[in-house]
């Protein structure tokens, strides 16, 4: 059974940083293309970035460009989200996604991936 573990996230100040990581197991990660997404209170989920299974193309959200850099490690089944310049508006839940098809453009749509995991709470104060 596939599963995707999230960790890293907490309580940071604005203008502060936070790394989180998407440990996988299960199922053969190199070959899946994969994707960070959050979801504020009363938002839906939304697509934050997204990466090719060999780590060569990515993808990011206009909100995030040039504060957030999406990585992975086949080597050891994890994908990271380093988060820089954080703002209060960047406070929610975010979940690592895995889509078995690698698309040019990375969908947003939620159905369009075949894993998901159950989220870390990152919360930046003003």
């Amino acid at each position: 059974q596939a599963q995707l573990v999230e960790s890293g996230g907490g309580l940071v100040q604005a203008g502060g940083s936070l790394r989180l990581s998407c440990a996988a197991s299960g199922h053969t990660f190199s070959t899946y293309a994969m994707a960070w997404f959050r979801q504020a209170p009363g938002k839906e989920r939304e697509l934050v970035a997204a990466i090719s299974p060999n780590g060569g193309s990515t993808h990011y959200a206009d909100s995030v460009k040039g504060r957030f850099t999406i990585s992975r490690d086949n080597a050891k089944n994890t994908m990271y989200l380093q988060m820089n310049s954080l703002k209060p508006e960047d406070t929610a839940v975010y979940h690592c996604a895995a889509d078995r098809y690698y698309r040019p453009k990375p969908s947003s749509e939620t159905p369009t991936y075949d894993y998901w995991g159950q989220g870390t709470q990152v919360t930046v104060s003003s």
